[in-house]
């Protein structure tokens, strides 16, 4: 614990927040001490040498290279017991009834998969199988199909870039671009943008950029919940003078005040942490985020030098926004135009900013022109290519930087090459095999492939469809048209469970710390870190998903397999290198601590970008007016205690929300006669959930529920035609009286 004394940022004069909604972070800690008893010196070592495989921010053991001390967060104790856990009784496959109706953490909580299992059509459960009569089976199946029909998706399960490389190798090497990753869901507006503007599809800064800047801003991103430690790093800005913001629907009370367990008052006391809350409509922050530079641009305090020599685009960017009314940027918004002088002025005061983003930006049919909006407003100020400047949208999920990078994507290979005759072709002389050049399909896409019968074999790593996308019920009857599911995991999954259409199978994952050779991930920041094989038990038949894949290429086609090179994690990591150039010094990784950060502390170093002309590119982007008709709302989704789709505790200690809640402006609640508590039904084009009213600091107008939760409310055909990535938005009518299924606490 580090100790200091700061009473003027203290929440408040109560020991331990009691009183307050918060965590339990010391009740917590024991509660996974006591879980792991049985292999505490093994959970111990990951905790030690293990590459933390929560979030990413990318701690290697308990230190980071952002700050020194302890860092270790609610999240990876939750995560731990996956690592530690034995494998489950075979008895509980025998009969999938019994399963389906068990929620997934009671799943997870039966143990990891064994071995090796198969279901065939009629059958009731699972057999298990021998490992090479399961990848002969495969194997058979894929040698004879087309391969636009064969697809493959992988999740954020602490998987490493050896396995998302190693995938996405092997399915080019299959004939395949279909193969996507979670990564895409959350921040593919965000690389989209960035890509245009910029020439990269990466963070631009550090977070030590974030400790002393003048200006730290949040748009839509909730840092508290999905990255803790991050509020130890806005605790050490505040020191040096930071100024922090948020912009967003809801008032989280997590990101206004925390309480920080490895700060010694701020364990006792609490954090204030944001300085001005801006509350903007769900879909609003372009109109915000415009009308914000508009009055910059009046105000004359755009940084003309930087504009000058460094971007390409901005007379037209201001003929767009002077010309966009501010009656329409208010309504939009739902922000009053004094309110946009306020923030302009808040910017045009600081010689240096980061922007920080997430899904609350980015999971809209519109994310790539939000992004943009946000990309547009750092570029007028100057704040990217130097110290404590930068943009940054902000990774949820450990390891999925890499994942785009390295080349798990349909629409790019390894290093960002598009998918193209140009780009296969320089893959097909890179790998010595012919690499196809059609574009592959996105993890939506595929599923509406599958329900049309064109996927014949889909293979997934981790995951959960019926989790994760929108309108459940469509995902299940996509899945139950595939004649061959295979699922490669570490613990059991719904989508496991949905009946075959011919066969389905499962095999037993490593975790990251097991994997033969150990592994490397990408931060947020751009650094690849080194996780290294950690001893200990081991499930006896799990086995590495790059090191499977391999060996199905060579059942598929044993003439060619020796192409794919891929022996070992070392040779893995130098075939990394040559693929994808920025990521050279990965194969030199190879021991615990090991890490290098591609393209340095920050991108754009002077003003230069990646793209041709070496400028930033300015792109005008026109505020969305979403037309929600009198008396229904706009729903947006939200994480409480979970990690992905794996929810963890019933209650959301940072809100005290209930997986059920419904969150709202005290004002609607009024208007609609609910209290606190009410049982309400919510209803969009698609379907209805039963839930329950609880009055938030919620924005007018505006509703949000926990994910997955509200996934049969979120139409599947409504996405962000740029990049393909669904909206996780509705609109929706409150019944104040449940039509059915609302449930006692």
């Amino acid at each position: 614990m580090e100790f200091g004394w700061n009473p003027s940022m203290w929440a408040s004069p109560v020991p331990f927040g009691l009183g307050h909604e918060k965590p339990n972070h010391f009740r917590d800690m024991a509660r996974t001490w006591w879980k792991n008893r049985d292999q505490l010196e093994y959970a111990t070592r990951i905790l030690k040498d293990g590459v933390c495989d929560g979030c990413a921010l990318g701690t290697t053991g308990i230190h980071d290279f952002t700050l020194d001390g302890v860092h270790l967060c609610s999240i990876r104790l939750e995560l731990l017991r996956l690592n530690t856990m034995g494998a489950l009784e075979p008895k509980h496959l025998n009969e999938v009834d019994s399963l389906v109706e068990l929620s997934g953490k009671d799943l997870r909580e039966l143990g990891r998969i064994p071995f090796p299992m198969v279901r065939r059509r009629g059958d009731q459960g699972f057999t298990r199988l021998g490992w090479d009569d399961a990848l002969d089976l495969i194997a058979d199946r894929i040698r004879e199909l087309d391969p636009q029909k064969l697809a493959f998706y992988l999740t954020s399960r602490g998987i490493t870039n050896e396995v998302y490389y190693g995938a996405q190798k092997v399915a080019r090497f299959l004939g395949t671009n279909n193969i996507d990753n979670s990564a895409r869901v959350c921040h593919a507006p965000s690389t989209t943008a960035l890509k245009r503007s910029i020439g990269y599809a990466a963070s631009t800064c550090s977070y030590s950029d974030w400790i002393g800047t003048d200006l730290l801003v949040f748009f839509g991103s909730h840092v508290a919940n999905n990255q803790p430690v991050a509020t130890k790093y806005m605790y050490r800005a505040k020191e040096k003078g930071t100024r922090i913001v948020v912009v967003n629907s809801f008032r989280e009370p997590a990101m206004e005040r925390y309480w920080i367990p490895s700060i010694f008052d701020s364990a006792l006391f609490g954090s204030k942490l944001t300085d001005e809350f801006f509350q903007v409509h769900q879909g609003g922050d372009i109109a915000f985020l415009n009308g914000v530079l508009k009055h910059l641009i009046a105000l004359g305090t755009v940084d003309r030098e930087f504009i000058e020599k460094h971007t390409f685009g901005f007379d037209e960017l201001r003929v767009s926004i002077e010309n966009q009314p501010w009656e329409d940027l208010e309504r939009f918004s739902g922000v009053d135009r004094s309110e946009m002088l306020a923030f302009a002025e808040i910017i045009a005061s600081a010689r240096s900013a980061v922007f920080v983003w997430s899904m609350g930006i980015t999971q809209h049919r519109f994310g790539v022109d939000n992004v943009q909006s946000i990309v547009n407003l750092a570029l007028s100020g100057g704040f990217l290519g130097r110290e404590k400047c930068g943009l940054m949208p902000i990774r949820g999920h450990s390891g999925v930087q890499g994942g785009a990078e390295v080349g798990a994507v349909p629409w790019t290979f390894p290093g960002g090459r598009a998918v193209g005759e140009d780009g296969a072709s320089e893959m097909s002389r890179l790998w010595g095999f012919d690499v196809p050049d059609w574009r592959g399909l996105s993890a939506v896409e595929t599923v509406h492939a599958a329900h049309r019968r064109e996927i014949d074999v889909l293979w997934a790593i981790g995951g959960d469809y019926l989790g994760t996308l929108p309108d459940p019920e469509y995902c299940r009857e996509a899945l139950a048209r595939v004649p061959l599911r295979v699922h490669q995991d570490i613990v059991l999954a719904h989508q496991m469970f949905v009946d075959p259409s011919d066969t389905v199978v499962i095999l037993p994952a490593t975790t990251r710390y097991e994997q033969p050779g150990g592994g490397t991930e990408t931060a947020t920041e751009r650094r690849i870190y080194f996780s290294p094989e950690i001893p200990g038990p081991r499930v006896a038949e799990a086995r590495s998903e790059w090191e499977v894949l391999v060996d199905l290429a060579s059942r598929v086609d044993p003439e060619r397999a020796q192409l794919l090179n891929l022996t070992d994690g070392p040779a893995v990591r130098r075939d990394i290198a040559r693929a994808v150039p920025f990521y050279a010094g990965i194969e030199d990784l190879r021991g615990a601590g090991d890490q290098v950060q591609w393209g340095g502390p920050r991108l754009c170093e002077g003003g230069r970008t990646a793209l041709p002309d070496g400028r930033s590119h300015f792109h005008s982007v026109q505020p969305p007016e979403l037309n929600i008709p009198e008396g229904y709302f706009h729903l947006s989704t939200r994480r409480g205690k979970q990690f992905n789709s794996m929810v963890q505790a019933e209650v959301d200690p940072l809100t005290g929300g209930h997986r059920d809640d419904v969150f709202m402006a005290a004002s609607d609640a009024e208007r609609l006669g609910l209290s606190d508590g009410d049982p309400v039904t919510l209803r969009s084009d698609i379907g209805m959930v039963s839930g329950r009213c609880r009055i938030a600091l919620m924005k007018e107008r505006n509703l949000q529920m926990f994910w997955p939760e509200a996934n049969p409310l979120i139409p599947r055909d409504v996405v962000e035609p740029q990049c393909g990535i669904p909206d996780f938005t509705a609109v929706v009518e409150v019944v104040a009286h449940p039509l059915s299924g609302a449930t006692e606490r």
